[in-house]
């Protein structure tokens, strides 16, 4: 029970005919008089207030429910609706305001007005209705987040007092990596590249090593392609068609570890490896291909073996939902062990991580070569804007000469350290977070097309 201004407007004019009596009845008596003046109006006051009260409606008779997308995406806005159920005898202005995750930043204001049965005739009974309000709340970070009650406030029907509710409606939500922006990401490429994979049921033509049908040789084909027992039976020059292969494994490595919490536009590092992954995935499930994931620091966190299917889909986004770097230094040959004892088919190994140099990624470096023959491993290191725009500035003081030379010598060992990947015949980029998605979709693609897989 909350006073309400009305009511403090009420005790203030009760001074009002106290002070006329002592004014009146000047001396001792005066006082006396003027004082039980003011504690009989007092007196009655309350007693109103209090039948005010007892008129004010009963919110258990109220009901809540608060509707929240099944999935929650970072870095796009949600709409949560509230849906007020009451029966409602006279006009009413309810101030609603629900208790959502701090973590998660409004868009709109969380206190809101509902204004029910206006128009309602005196003594009549409203049926009992839904109100419906909404607002829209940002999410920047992945996990699991906590909405409280919901609490309400509206006036007692003489509007002394001002009644507040709390209506549980405690529930939890996820947020979850952003596919949706992942999958419009690709949308442009679907027309060229992507379509010629299989995304559309088409068939790709290419340098693939599963055979697709007999052709006519013409000017420009391979004489390896040339099939020779074809071209004997049909008196001329056949060649043989391929298709990209199918049903191959892909394998998503997440390095959770210290420098994949460095911040890029609001986003860690790891993030950036989670959009990525996520294009890598659908676009693998896409093509009939099997996709499976491993996140690792010390240790391995999460491992899903490669499966196909958008079921499979589904899995890795709920297992990548509350996955966050943490402050240690990640062990890759404990990952690559791993990897070697419960993946035995041959994989493309897309490692999403981060280099600094050759001395400081000798396990990376190692565990690669360990890797080999049996998997495929590519290595994308995510890059450092700060260091190309660095690089790109010239430099105008002695500072920023130091600056330039020290980011200058830390990419070129960068690139010493993937060259030493690609000199033992794995795979490696190095690629900036913007545009790191569609890049390793294009890199993916690739492989399959130069059947190096």
């Amino acid at each position: 029970m909350i006073p309400s201004p009305r009511l403090l407007k009420f005790l203030a004019l009760g001074f009002l005919p106290s002070l006329l009596v002592w004014m009146i009845l000047p001396g001792r008596s005066g006082l006396t008089s003027s004082l039980l003046v003011l504690v009989i109006y007092d007196l009655i006051l309350f007693l109103i207030a209090w039948a005010d009260w007892r008129r004010t409606e009963d919110p258990a008779e109220w009901s809540v429910v608060r509707s929240i997308p099944r999935r929650l995406m970072i870095g796009e806005e949600t709409r949560i609706e509230i849906t007020l159920r009451l029966p409602v005898r006279r006009p009413l202005r309810i101030l609603l305001r629900d208790e959502y995750p701090p973590e998660l930043e409004p868009r709109d204001p969380t206190e809101m007005l509902i204004i029910t049965g206006s128009g309602l005739r005196e003594g009549a009974v409203e049926k009992r209705l839904a109100h419906q309000v909404s607002y829209r709340l940002f999410a920047d970070h992945r996990g699991k987040y906590d909405f409280g009650d919901i609490v309400v406030r509206w006036p007692s029907p003489f509007g002394l007092l001002i009644r507040q509710a709390r209506l549980p409606a405690a529930q939890s939500c996820r947020v979850y990596p952003n596919i949706v922006a992942a999958q419009r990401e690709l949308v442009s490429s679907r027309e060229t590249r992507i379509s010629q994979y299989g995304i559309r049921l088409s068939r790709y033509r290419g340098q693939g090593r599963e055979f697709e049908s007999l052709r006519d040789y013409v000017t420009g084909d391979q004489l390896r392609h040339v099939s020779w027992t074809a071209t004997a039976r049909r008196g001329r020059l056949t060649t043989c068609q391929y298709q990209v292969e199918r049903n191959q494994s892909i394998l998503l490595m997440l390095d959770t570890g210290r420098l994949m919490t460095a911040r890029i536009d609001r986003l860690t590092k790891l993030d950036h490896a989670i959009n990525a992954a996520l294009s890598i995935a659908s676009v693998a499930v896409r093509t009939g291909d099997l996709v499976g994931l491993l996140a690792f620091d010390r240790k391995v966190v999460r491992y899903l073996p490669p499966k196909r299917g958008r079921g499979q889909l589904l899995s890795i986004l709920d297992s990548l939902h509350d996955l966050e770097p943490s402050l240690i230094e990640p062990s890759y040959q404990r990952a690559f062990e791993y990897l070697y004892h419960h993946c035995r088919k041959r994989s493309l190994v897309i490692i999403l991580t981060d280099l600094i140099d050759a001395d400081a990624s000798a396990d990376l470096l190692s565990g690669t070569a360990a890797l080999l023959p049996r998997h495929l491993p590519l290595i994308v290191a995510i890059g450092d804007q700060d260091l190309q725009s660095v690089v790109a500035q010239t430099p105008r003081s002695i500072r920023d000469v130091y600056r330039h030379s020290v980011a200058t010598d830390m990419l070129q060992q960068r690139e010493e350290a993937l060259g030493r990947i690609i000199e033992q015949g794995g795979l490696a980029i190095d690629l900036q977070p913007g545009d790191l998605s569609s890049r390793l979709v294009h890199h993916y693609l690739e492989v399959k097309e130069r059947g190096l897989l």
